[in-house]
């Protein structure tokens, strides 16, 4: 049965790219028809801003973009909202990552204008590359000038408990997200793709009602709650599956464009 829908937020790894991590081909034709109809597609990813728009480039009907986990809206060039980390707690999670010497751990810092490392080995350049690809390599991070949105420490040998549990030392105006396997994410404890939905969402002129979310890992957790049809895909976490109110086949099956098509009498 055909929905109201206006706005549809959906999230990248795991949920709308494909088991190669790539955007099915049969999208396009899909974002065509919500085009056509009046419909926003917001990709809300821990990606940076610049990385996704490179992904949709060719795209020119994807205009809004929810980036850094949520601490930045773009929507038409134009930045909605940004949710910085407080510049002091950085400086503490800068120093507990620094002193990490039993991991093969480095972080990656989001900020407004770039993305940004101090360390340069090819190994973590590329691996960091894929989801940052405006980065600047600095010799310390402590001394950029730019409005920090996320910190992003990427561990080869997959999320420690360790250092999770180090991090958690941070004073209360910040929070830990796990967002991968091999990412742990530190924020400002405002920021997250449900506070990035209902900004977009009131600047948008739209309601919970009118909006389609999809998820797959923790970082989506807080966005199933701004959407009446919240959608987790069928190799989504446990506590997502608990979350949503539907659920939606595997990124390796489509599941978003086969709900969305459903969705939209297609």
């Amino acid at each position: 049965m055909e929905q109201d829908v206006r706005l549809v937020v959906c999230d990248m790894d795991g949920t709308l790219l494909d088991e190669e991590g790539k955007i099915p081909d049969k999208f396009w034709d899909l974002l065509d028809h919500m085009h056509d109809r009046g419909i926003v597609f917001a990709p809300a990813s821990g990606r940076q801003y610049a990385t996704l728009k490179k992904m949709f480039g060719h795209a020119d009907m994807i205009t809004t973009y929810i980036a850094e986990n949520g601490t930045l809206v773009v929507n038409e060039g134009e930045v909605v909202s940004t949710t910085p980390i407080v510049r002091d707690d950085f400086l503490q999670a800068l120093d507990i990552i620094r002193a990490i010497d039993y991991r093969d751990a480095g972080v990656v810092v989001g900020g407004v204008k770039h993305a940004y490392a101090e360390r340069k080995d090819a190994p973590f350049v590329d691996k960091i590359h894929t989801y940052n690809r405006d980065l600047v390599i600095v010799d310390d991070l402590a001394e950029v000038d730019d409005e920090f949105l996320k910190m992003a420490v990427f561990d080869f040998d997959k999320v420690s408990p360790r250092v999770e549990q180090e991090l958690k030392a941070l004073p209360s105006t910040s929070q830990i997200v796990i967002s991968g396997e091999y990412w742990i994410d530190v924020m400002s404890a405002e920021g997250n793709k449900g506070k990035a939905v209902t900004d977009l969402q009131e600047y948008l002129g739209l309601t919970e009602r009118q909006t389609v979310v999809f998820g797959d890992y923790l970082n989506d957790l807080e966005m199933l709650d701004r959407a009446r049809l919240s959608f987790a895909m069928e190799n989504a976490h446990p506590d997502i599956r608990k979350r949503a109110r539907y659920l939606a086949p595997s990124n390796s099956s489509h599941g978003v464009l086969s709900v969305l098509s459903m969705l939209l009498d297609m």
